[in-house]
């Protein structure tokens, strides 16, 4: 018995290696996730216990075991290694969400954006410490054309993955389309062009560069946002000679992750580069939609996404997007063989 013991022990470290081959990832809007304190400098009143909402310590604790829920449950099998959330408020509402929900026994970290947005929300990336090692993040602060425009920074965090590769993740939520879809395209046009810049600039100083971009991007993959000015192709022209720095979306083909009236768009994105995609389940992708995560919709007919308020009456949900997902084998024969990357100062 002894001996056997000490055989499963020293085999151990084999088995937890095979066991982390699957690396899955998630970008998820969770729809302001705001907490019940008024921030002096921010427009959040609307979400506060006597603004509009109705904003109560009851309904707040109550939306961070909501977004707990669909998180574990995108999982399915074991939570995400890396979670992009777009529209959460401060260094708080991701304590909480960490510590005062089931999350708190899957030992997430997380790196978040300190932020330019007038309402105050920002975007964070939570990543669990045994798939990913961090290294290092920087906040980017978006150069728009017109400089009084104030949006939500571009989170960049780097770290290494279990085959021993740098790995570089940028978490995004480009502007919105409030005012009108072309009336505000420059606006994410610019966050694009920059974004772009980003990832170029990477390729200088990294070799064999593994990238991910994750989050809201307010545009559809056919947007010249996301196809001219990211150049972020279907994942099926990718062609056996691509260069690195050739980008593409994951979710290219999906039909939306949220609906506005009668129509779905897909505004939430994950995008690799081509040696990352060789890593890729490509029968993993997809837009992660659960009955739980749905309701019907009196108005539009269908299903639509079962949100906290739907306009001001609180319904008790979860946000008006759905998350997208994607894993990646890590242990894959598919990825290229390559030098392993030391060099990890962005």
């Amino acid at each position: 018995m002894i001996k056997t013991l000490t055989i499963l022990f020293l085999l151990y470290p084999f088995f937890s290696c095979i066991a982390q081959t699957n690396f899955r990832v998630m970008s998820y809007n969770a729809e302001n996730l705001f907490d019940v304190t008024k921030s002096p400098d921010k427009n959040d009143g609307e979400f506060q216990p006597d603004g509009k909402r109705n904003w109560t310590k009851s309904r707040y604790y109550h939306k961070l075991q909501q977004i707990a829920k669909v998180i574990s449950a995108a999982g399915e099998w074991d939570t995400p290694a890396l979670v992009a959330l777009c529209e959460v408020e401060n260094d708080t509402v991701i304590h909480h969400l960490l510590g005062r929900t089931p999350l708190r026994k899957q030992d997430y970290h997380y790196r978040m954006t300190t932020g330019r947005d007038d309402r105050g929300i920002n975007t964070a990336l939570l990543y669990q410490r045994d798939k990913f090692k961090y290294l290092s993040h920087a906040e980017h602060v978006i150069p728009f054309t017109d400089t009084q425009k104030r949006s939500r920074n571009i989170l960049h965090v780097t770290g290494q993955i279990s085959t021993r590769d740098t790995l570089d993740i940028f978490a995004c939520h480009f502007p919105s389309r409030y005012g009108g879809e072309k009336e505000s395209e420059q606006a994410r046009t610019d966050a694009a062009l920059y974004l772009r810049s980003l990832c170029d600039s990477l390729y200088k100083i990294r070799e064999n560069c593994l990238l991910l971009i994750m989050g809201d991007f307010n545009d559809i993959p056919q947007d010249k946002s996301l196809s001219q000015q990211l150049r972020a192709l279907p994942p099926q022209r990718k062609k056996e000679q691509d260069p690195d720095l050739t980008l593409y979306n994951l979710v290219y083909n999906e039909k939306g992750s949220h609906k506005y009236r009668d129509s779905w768009s897909q505004l939430d994105h994950i995008i690799v580069n081509s040696s990352l995609l060789s890593y890729l389940d490509p029968s993993s992708v997809r837009v992660f939609s659960p009955p739980f995560l749905l309701t019907e919709d009196k108005v539009w007919r269908g299903k639509r996404p079962l949100r906290t308020y739907h306009g001001y009456k609180y319904e008790r949900g979860f946000s008006d997007h759905l998350p997208v997902i994607a894993d990646f084998n890590l242990q894959s024969s598919n990825s290229p063989d390559k030098k392993r990357v030391t060099d990890t100062s962005p």
